[in-house]
């Protein structure tokens, strides 16, 4: 309730200001996050959105101070930099300009700007950072059970499901020792004898940690930290401790430790073996004394370890957790740990210790128990609603030493029992009871995606059989990334708003440490769905500091060559086409250009420019003729025939338009970044493979590329391939073949973003509208029908696998940028000017879209009604948006009630009428 009262607060005095007419900055944001514990730069950037109640309202100026200290910033005093009144219409990335900041320091900032009527505002609210530490000044110590040497564990990532069976699985099994494998529980206690001013922890727990101090856990996060190539990148994680974690007196860290990703096992289902070394602890704690002195806590012999209850855990093969080994108050005061062992100092992980900057995976939703049945006695299905990534909460009571096995997945087999066999298995959770009253329990280093639970050999709620145990209660927790939510999507039409939930409820479960393929079978970051689904990741979710994170993996994962690989971080190598295929690793390429599109930020492609050339380049080693002829092609394209590689489309049709794609970007980029010496290089490239394409592809006669598939004549339209003079008749062979095929589609995971968007880009959004208005397959509607809660592998759930993937969502695009016409405009990158080009379609009444941009909130709402046309918008302050209407030349148009033919406004709200 006081938090809400200081929300309403807070609320009401933005309302005061602004309401006297002024511009307000909100939203302060320090390289793009809010309040950063770990700037990884002394020269960060600084941003922030503007409110204001009037229209038209613009910033011309700014005074940012920075502060070591709350208190001097309150008297506004920037003792660390004042910038003074800057004449500028920027409020975003703007450097700090002071002298170099200290690493594991803490400042504090705040901003007023003054309008275009050169009025000043009230300063905005106080906003902090911390600069991270250098490495060399971590320091770090890694300490474990075991050494990487006595575990004998193998080197390499070719054990995969496709070249090892069970007699390579028993003897790695085997050749390792128990403890490299296993869950531990490490402690420290250390004493504070003097009042605190601050606490930071830095940590990296691998694969997993749960971090405590006096028993309580620090953070909300799951799985931290994220994954990473760990022979490139170790993340760490800052925390801030505040007075109520730490006591004077005793006080004890306690650190659980799992396998994740950096240690995967062999036994149950796997779909690969990696490991990177035995469970290892990296910690320090700075302690900062009100008397100015300082105290380091760190991670070295004087720990010690025990075994945790966890028996067994395995990211792909389950958990098991025995309750009669918990060891009670472990992590607080006053234990008795001289059983315990001392810890051994391990061998560091090769790669880079960074700290992480990407947002934490955390718990976002929880589901009850939606229906269930009782198959046989005692023998029970759960249908939790919802089908997800993450894991049960069980509360259970019974006997001391009785277990209650979990078994998860997405769908049932034919007799009502929980099926794993298009998703992985075995995959189950076991756990046994200590008899203690309700007993509850989630895992914690193992995650699934799941729909339907089954438990045997239990009593539900009522405990009719005195000799089993009895499950009180089930959960299951819906886990993704917490990088939050930036759009909304609503229309008039069922298939369509379904089509949209089902979609995000995909990307969710996908939107792990990477984005995943899916949350059973693989959990792979497989590229190609990042840049395919790109912009309808963006306009859905803030990945403003997510994306600069990918782009560190898959630079981490470029190899000497240049190829990057499908799969990043590459945990396993599957080789071949599967290893290297040009629509995959052209993300490298593609994705920061998205990225400054979208944000503004061209930081990615200052940083990453040799990545991207140096993949371009790669690509022209494998050329012919500047063809390249490898690669998947159209992924799990439509037809009769058997999914997997492209059968519609040639494939080097898809790879050479994707080194096409690649050098013009490149280009661009260069000409962005000022690379004189490039300009001319990728340009000229580009034209000889757009010369090269047209050359062995395109049938002049016939005006059809390739195999007059949908995918081979979109391709070339969407990415500028096609030659002017032959562009419509180019476009009328790829309508009448959708025509042909009843007006459905038959491209796949590379081709549906093209044939969407190159309809969608040449006035054919009824043709849009036609191919996915119905519910029949291919298409989303066929899903809706067949009862799923989320996005399948194949446009046919029978014939698939994962009923997870959210790599044929590349509608979400046309949602926000057709239907609701939310269009950024390339010459003024992250929404400084953008277009309200909505098209009315089909039968539909209204859209609803609203979108969080980097400058503030964007809305477009239209409804047909009566013969007219009303458009709402909302254009946030500091940008400009024009309006382009689907009506004839010569309409009478109004806005809030005035005839105008002037289209462009700046910031404000605005209704829109005309006839229709």
């Amino acid at each position: 309730m006081k938090n809400f009262k200081n929300i309403v607060l807070a609320i009401c005095l933005l309302v005061t200001l602004v309401s006297k007419g002024q511009i307000l900055p909100v939203h302060l944001t320090t390289e793009m996050a809010d309040n950063p514990l770990a700037v990884v730069q002394n020269q960060p950037r600084f941003s922030w959105q503007l409110i204001a109640k009037e229209s038209n309202a613009s910033q011309i100026g700014y005074q940012i101070l920075v502060a070591s200290s709350e208190e001097k910033l309150k008297n506004d005093e920037g003792d660390i930099w004042n910038s003074l009144r800057i004449n500028s219409y920027q409020n975003l990335h703007i450097a700090f300009g002071g002298s170099p900041l200290k690493p594991e320091t803490k400042y504090f900032w705040k901003v007023k700007v003054w309008n275009q009527e050169g009025e000043m505002s009230k300063w905005s609210r106080t906003a902090f950072f911390r600069i991270a530490p250098n490495e060399s000044d971590l320091k770090p110590i890694w300490i474990g059970a075991i050494t990487k040497a006595d575990s004998h564990l193998p080197e390499g990532r070719n054990y995969h499901s496709a070249t090892y069976k069970r007699e390579k699985k028993d003897a790695i099994i085997n050749a390792s020792d128990s403890l490299s494998r296993r869950s531990i529980i490490l402690r420290k206690p250390f004493k504070i004898t003097k009042e605190i001013k601050e606490a930071v922890v830095y940590i990296s727990g691998l694969g997993h940690y749960e971090l405590t101090i006096n028993g309580k856990k620090i953070g909300n996060s799951e799985f931290a930290p994220l994954w990473t190539d760990y022979d490139k990148t170790v993340n760490y994680n800052t925390y801030e401790l505040s007075a109520k974690e730490l006591q004077k007196g005793e006080n004890v860290i306690g650190v659980l430790l799992g396998n994740g990703m950096y240690n995967t096992l062999a036994e149950r289902y796997t779909k690969f073996f990696v490991s990177f070394g035995p469970p290892t602890l990296f910690f320090k704690m700075k302690v900062v004394y009100k008397d100015g002195s300082e105290e380091i806590i760190k991670s070295d012999e004087s720990w010690k370890y025990s075994k945790s209850p966890i028996t067994y855990n395995s990211i792909f093969g389950g958990e098991d957790y025995n309750a009669n080994l918990e060891q009670k108050d472990w992590n607080e005061k006053g234990f008795k740990d001289s059983n315990w062992k001392k810890i051994v100092v391990q061998e560091a992980p090769k790669g880079i210790l960074r700290a992480q900057t990407a947002p934490p995976i955390t718990i976002q939703k929880q589901y009850d128990v939606a229906s269930f049945k009782e198959l046989k006695p005692n023998f029970f299905v759960f249908n939790m609603g919802q089908n997800l990534s993450g894991f049960t909460t069980i509360k259970v009571k019974g006997k001391k030493g009785q277990t209650v096995r979990v078994w998860v997945g997405e769908g049932l087999n034919e007799d009502g029992t929980v099926g794993q066999g298009r998703s992985g298995k075995p995959y189950y959770y076991d756990y046994t009871l200590k008899g203690d009253g309700v007993e509850e329990w989630q895992p914690k280093f193992s995650y699934y995606g799941f729909q339907y639970v089954q438990i045997e050999n239990i009593n539900y709620k009522e405990n009719k059989d005195k000799n089993l145990p009895t499950l009180v209660d089930l959960k299951s927790n819906f886990i993704y990334n917490s990088a939050g939510e930036a759009g909304t999507f609503e229309s008039s039409n069922t298939i369509f708003n379904k089509a949209h939930e089902l979609i995000n409820n995909s990307i969710k479960s996908n939107f792990q440490s990477v984005f995943t393929d899916c949350p059973q079978r693989e959990k792979l970051g497989w590229l190609e769905e990042i840049h395919l689904n790109g912009p309808g990741l963006m306009f859905n979710y803030n990945l403003e500091s997510f994306i600069p994170a990918t782009m560190q993996n898959i630079s981490d994962s470029q190899r000497e060559d240049g190829l990057i690989p499908t799969i990043v971080p590459e945990y396993v190598v599957f080789g071949g086409d599967f290893t290297d295929s040009p629509e995959w690793g052209v993300t490298g390429v593609i994705l920061p250009w998205m990225y400054y599109e979208y944000y503004g930020d061209a930081s990615l492609l200052e940083k990453y420019y040799p990545v991207m050339k140096k993949y371009v380049d790669y690509l022209g080693t494998k050329a012919k003729d500047h063809i390249v002829s490898h690669g998947l092609g159209d992924w799990y394209d439509y037809g009769t025939h058997a999914a997997g590689y492209s059968k519609n489309s040639p494939i080097a049709l898809s790879a050479t338009s994707h080194y096409f794609y690649g050098a013009s970007l490149v280009a661009k980029a260069a000409k962005l970044l000022n690379k004189t010496e490039d300009i001319s290089e990728y340009e000229t490239l580009a034209s000889d493979i757009k010369t090269a394409f047209n050359k062995e592809f395109f049938n002049p006669e016939t005006k059809q590329y390739g195999t007059n598939s949908q995918f081979s004549n979109a391709v070339p339209v969407y990415m500028d391939i096609v030659e002017p003079q032959y562009k419509a008749a180019v476009m009328q062979n790829l309508l009448a073949d959708i025509k042909a095929k009843g007006d459905r589609l038959t491209t796949g995971d590379v081709g549906n973003r093209y044939l969407f968007q190159a309809l969608a880009q040449n006035g054919e959004n009824e043709t849009m509208y036609k191919m996915n208005n119905h519910y029949d397959a291919p298409g989303y509607g066929f899903q809706i029908k067949f009862g799923l809660t989320t996005l399948t592998e194949q446009w046919d759930p029978r014939k698939g696998n994962s009923w997870n993937h959210f790599m044929m969502g590349q509608i979400e695009e046309w949602f926000y940028q057709s239907l609701a016409g939310i269009v950024p405009d390339p010459e003024n990158p992250g929404f400084k000017h953008f277009f309200i080009q909505p098209q009315v379609v089909g039968d539909m009444t209204f859209v609803k879209a609203t979108y969080k941009s980097v400058y503030g909130n964007i809305a477009s709402e239209w409804e047909k009604k009566d013969g007219k046309l009303i458009l709402k918008v909302e254009i946030p302050v500091n940008t400009s948006a024009t309006i382009k209407l689907p009506i004839a030349a010569g309409t009478e148009v109004k806005v809030n009630g005035k005839v105008t033919k002037y289209l462009r406004f700046g910031s404000g709200k605005y209704t829109i009428e005309c006839k229709i």
